[in-house]
C-alpha cells in the first residue's frame, strides 16, 4: 500500500532524529510516531474533511428543476399526436425552485457543524488513543529490559554461587547437597531470564506495532503531569464523544421541528402554440399539512426523545469518567506511598546489607554465602521495586493521555 507524499514526509522527518546517528528513541518522540503512522488516526480525519465538505453545502437552496412537457395533444381523431394541428396544443418549457427559509437554512447548517464537531472529536479521540497505546507499549518494553538486565543479573550471581560451592565440595569445606540447591538456584535463575525474555518479546511486537520501529535502546520516560479531575472529564474521550452526540441530536431535533412549516415551491413556464399566441404560466406550490399533530409533531417528538436519550447517555459517560478518574488518581497515590515505603524500608536496607556483607568478606569477618544471599535479597528487592515503578507508570500514563490533547494530529 503506497503512502501519501506528505504523511510519508512527516514521517520521515519524525523517523529522523532516531535513525541519526543512533540516538535513543525518546517517550515523546515514540508517541510522536505512533499518532503519525496510525491508521484509525488518518481513518478519522478522512471523516472530518468528509463532514466538512458536506457542511459546505448544508445551507444552499436544492437544485432547481428543468420542467418539459406538451400540453393538450389530441389522442384520437385525424390529428392525434400532432403538435401542430390544434390550437389548444401547447409545448411547455419551465423551471421549479423549492424555497427554504433562513431559519430552516440556519438549521441544517448548525445540524451539519455539529457533525462536524463530532468528527473532530472522533478524530482527537484516534490520536489520543494511539499516543496512550504507544505510551503502555513504551512502558512495558521499557520495564522489561530493565527487569531482564536485574534477571541476568540474579543468573550471573547464581552461576558465580554454584562455581563457589563447587570449589568449596572439592576442597571438602561443601556438601553436595549444597551444590545441588545451587544447581537448581541457577536454573530457576536461568528460567525467570527466559521468561522475561519472553515478555520481553512480546513487548517489542507490541511497541513495534504502534510506533514502527523496533525498540533499541530507550530512554527513562521521565515525569509524566497529570490532570485534574475537571480537565480529565472534560477531555475524556467517550464523554467528549457524547457531548457532541447530544448537539448533533438536538440540532437535528430542530432541523425537524423546522419542517411544521412546509417548503413553498415556484415555478415560471414558457408554452408555445401553432399560429395563437405564446403562453407564460407562474405558479406556486404550497403544502397543506393538514394533520401536523400526527405527521410533523410526531418526528419532532421522536428527534426530542433522542435528546434525551443523548443526555442520560452523556450523565452516564460522566459518572463513569469520574469513577475511573478517582480510581487511577487513589491508585497513583497508594503506588506513590507504597513505592516511598518499599524503597525506604526493604530495597535501602537490602543495599547496606549487600555493602555489609561485601566488606566483611572482603575483610576475612564474613563469609561466601552470607554475601551471596545479601547479594540475591538486594536483587529480589529491585525486581519487586522495579514492578511497582512499571505499575506507577502505566497508570500515570492511563490518566495523562485518555483524555483529548488540545490539537489534532495532522
Amino acid at each position: 500500500m503506497s503512502i501519501p507524499f506528505p504523511r510519508a514526509a512527516a514521517l520521515a522527518a519524525a523517523l529522523l532524529p532516531c535513525l541519526a546517528a543512533a540516538t535513543p528513541l525518546s517517550f515523546d518522540s515514540a508517541l510522536q510516531l505512533a499518532v503519525q503512522r496510525s491508521e484509525a488516526a488518518r481513518a478519522a480525519r478522512a471523516g472530518v474533511l468528509s463532514a466538512t465538505e458536506a457542511a459546505r453545502s448544508a445551507a444552499q437552496l436544492p437544485d432547481p428543476t428543468l420542467r418539459i412537457g406538451i400540453d393538450n395533444l389530441p389522442a384520437t381523431g385525424p390529428d392525434r399526436f400532432r403538435t401542430t394541428s390544434d390550437s389548444m396544443t401547447m409545448k411547455r418549457i419551465g423551471i421549479s425552485q423549492e424555497w427554504l427559509s433562513a431559519d430552516k437554512r440556519a438549521a441544517r447548517q448548525a445540524a451539519a457543524d455539529a457533525s462536524v464537531e463530532r468528527e473532530a472529536v472522533q478524530s482527537r479521540a484516534a490520536a489520543a488513543d494511539a499516543r496512550l497505546q504507544a505510551a503502555l507499549a513504551y512502558l512495558d518494553a521499557f520495564y522489561a529490559g530493565e527487569s531482564l538486565a536485574l534477571a541476568t543479573r540474579m543468573a550471573h550471581h547464581a552461576h558465580e554461587e554454584l562455581e563457589a560451592s563447587r570449589a568449596r565440595l572439592s576442597s571438602a569445606a561443601g556438601s553436595s547437597q549444597d551444590v545441588l540447591a545451587l544447581a537448581g538456584a541457577r536454573g530457576i535463575s536461568e528460567d525467570e531470564a527466559a521468561d522475561i525474555r519472553q515478555q520481553q518479546n512480546t513487548a517489542r511486537v507490541a511497541f513495534q506495532r504502534w510506533v514502527g520501529l523496533p525498540p533499541g535502546e530507550l530512554m527513562p520516560p521521565g515525569a509524566i503531569p497529570l490532570p485534574d479531575e475537571q480537565r480529565y472529564i472534560a477531555g475524556h474521550p467517550t464523554v467528549a464523544a457524547m457531548q457532541r452526540d447530544l448537539d448533533v441530536a438536538r440540532r437535528a431535533a430542530d432541523v425537524t421541528a423546522s419542517n411544521r412549516k412546509p417548503n413553498w415551491t415556484w415555478e415560471v413556464a414558457y408554452g408555445q402554440r401553432s399560429g395563437y399566441a405564446d403562453m407564460v404560466s407562474v405558479g406556486v406550490s404550497i403544502p397543506l399539512p393538514v394533520a401536523p399533530g400526527e405527521r410533523q409533531d410526531r418526528d419532532t417528538a421522536a428527534r426530542l426523545a433522542l435528546v434525551d436519550k443523548a443526555e442520560a447517555e452523556l450523565a452516564e459517560a460522566t459518572r463513569a469518567a469520574t469513577a475511573e478518574y478517582r480510581s487511577l488518581s487513589g491508585d497513583v497515590q497508594r503506588l506513590q506511598q507504597r513505592i516511598e515505603r518499599y524503597r525506604t524500608g526493604v530495597a535501602v536496607p537490602a543495599a547496606q546489607r549487600t555493602a555489609a556483607a561485601t566488606a566483611a568478606y572482603r575483610s576475612n569477618q564474613g563469609s561466601l554465602a552470607v554475601l551471596f544471599e545479601a547479594r540475591h535479597g538486594e536483587v529480589e528487592a529491585q525486581r519487586k521495586l522495579l514492578a511497582l515503578q512499571r505499575d506507577l507508570a502505566r497508570t500515570q500514563v492511563q490518566l495523562a493521555f485518555r483524555p483529548l490533547t488540545a490539537e489534532v494530529a495532522q
